[in-house]
């Protein structure tokens, strides 16, 4: 069979690689040819892979060799191991014994170095000194004792610390401002606690030791100790000190000022402020219009001429009515009082009005503030704080806005209003002198000069008992007939 299938791949290939037969006989011979020259490939073949052979096995019994050798030689090294971390252990032992107290000692040069290390790093003395820190950072990290010398740097480490503490320096340095550039320029160190710079407060920054001047200062009375510290060389003067060394400087920063907490406010703030400002310049334009109209009135008192003022225009009425008689010279003047109290009373309704809308106002953003907090907390959780500051912040804004509205309006609309009754009451009570007077000179040309004389003498001490406990002014009024 396999000589069948070898003959007919040869009668297959032959063609490719030779010629066609033209016989039987040179098919035959060349059937033969090519068995002895695949017979010799499959010899030589066969020879190769024994070579082959012969040399892997050579190749794995030297690997075998070098495992064996291997073997030995970490069981060797590990009896060495266990040897010596016996001996280790042995010595170590020794040591711990020998060092006694030595070993406390370097924990707490490690703790002390660790703590003078934070303190150096937020120090401001580092701005004027810096990589003052190189000895601490390798005694808080390195395992082996220090020694003398490295324990001395140490102490005269914390000395200088301490004594920098109490002293006021000058020196220049590096500064960032509050836009962003870095410039150098004349810096004053008071003790460890604050530094300034013309005339502004500073703060260092832990990361880089660079000492940045804060988006904002504090009140302006701080600057000026700041300015007046920097001017002087020597002397007592007053001066403030964050002993937090900058933390109380840094949240400074975020303490939001009145800006902020009116956006805080929201819409409802805004319209209260608009509403107090409305308020505020009608009381002021009422305050002013009420004192000229006063001072007016009271020169009107002390003059006969009329003038324009309330007061003027109702002796102008008694004036120009002098044949009238008193209950309709009564009526003119109520007429005239009625036409002047919108005048003096204008816009006391509206500060009334708008006294009372303001806490309703602020009233109603604290509710929608609490609202807009319950929202936030329905949708993120209590975790976060944040998350509810808006609205409380809200809430409380518009309450203080509303009642720091209405409190000024309410104590200008009292005064205002005061002030015009005031001036009402002067309107009503010269009036009615106006109408006695009127009544008496009708009663005299009723029953002449003499005869009225002795009328009202007769009548007088009568009407002064019955005004003698009060100074109303003692008019005479006269019956109809």
């Amino acid at each position: 069979m396999k000589k069948l299938i070898l003959l007919s791949f040869i009668l297959f290939v032959t063609p490719l690689y030779s010629e066609e037969p033209n016989n039987l006989d040179e098919l035959l011979e060349q059937v033969k040819r090519e068995r002895v020259l695949e017979k010799e490939e499959l010899l030589d073949r066969e020879s190769k892979f024994k070579n082959a052979h012969s040399k892997q096995k050579k190749i794995l019994a030297i690997a075998e060799k070098k495992l064996k050798e291997e073997e030995e030689r970490s069981t060797s090294l590990k009896a060495t191991y266990e040897s010596y971390d016996s001996e280790i252990k042995k010595q170590k032992r020794i040591l711990d014994e020998n060092m006694g107290t030595l070993g406390e000692l370097d924990g707490i040069v490690k703790q002390i170095a660790g703590e003078l290390d934070s303190i150096i790093d937020t120090s401001l003395v580092s701005a004027q000194k810096p990589d003052r820190d190189k000895i601490l950072n390798l005694l808080s990290t390195r395992k082996e004792l220090p020694s003398y010398e490295e324990l001395e740097e140490l102490w005269l480490l914390a000395m200088d610390e301490m004594i920098e503490s109490g002293k006021v320096v000058r020196f220049p340095g590096k500064i960032v401002t509050a836009s962003g550039n870095e410039v150098e320029q004349d810096i004053t160190r008071i003790g460890v606690f604050n530094a300034i710079s013309a005339g502004r407060f500073l703060r260092a920054l832990p990361e880089s030791g660079i000492l940045m001047e804060p988006g904002r200062q504090p009140g302006q009375r701080f600057l000026d100790m700041a300015q007046e510290i920097e001017s002087a060389d020597t002397g007592i003067h007053p001066f403030p000190i964050d002993p937090t060394r900058g933390a109380m400087l840094a949240l400074l920063v975020q303490v939001p000022d009145l800006k902020n907490r009116v956006e805080q406010g929201g819409l409802i703030g805004y319209v209260i402020l608009v509403i107090g400002i409305i308020g505020i310049l009608l009381a002021l334009e009422r305050l002013v219009v009420l004192f000229l109209t006063n001072r007016k009135v009271k020169e009107q008192l002390n003059s006969e001429e009329p003038d324009d003022n309330p007061l003027g225009r109702i002796m102008l009425v008694y004036k120009n009515n002098p044949e009238m008689d008193a209950e309709t010279l009564g009526l003119k003047l109520d007429e005239a009082i009625l036409k002047e109290m919108p005048i003096l009373q204008r816009g006391l309704w509206t500060i009334a009005l708008l006294a009372a809308v303001s806490p309703l106002l602020g009233l109603l953003g604290t509710v929608t503030g609490i609202i807009e907090t319950f929202q936030s907390i329905t949708l993120y959780g209590t975790g976060d704080p944040r998350v509810m500051s808006g609205g409380i912040s809200q809430a409380l804004v518009t309450t203080v806005m509303g009642l720091l509205v209405a409190i000024p309006l309410l104590l200008f609309h009292g005064y205002l209003a005061s002030k015009s009754n005031g001036l009402i009451q002067i309107l009503d009570e010269k009036s009615m002198a106006f109408v006695a007077l009127l009544a008496e000179e009708n009663r005299k040309k009723v029953f002449g000069q003499s005869q009225y004389q002795n009328i009202k003498k007769e009548d007088s001490p009568k009407i002064s008992s019955t005004n003698q406990n009060n100074n109303e002014p003692e008019f005479f009024i006269p019956d109809d007939e």
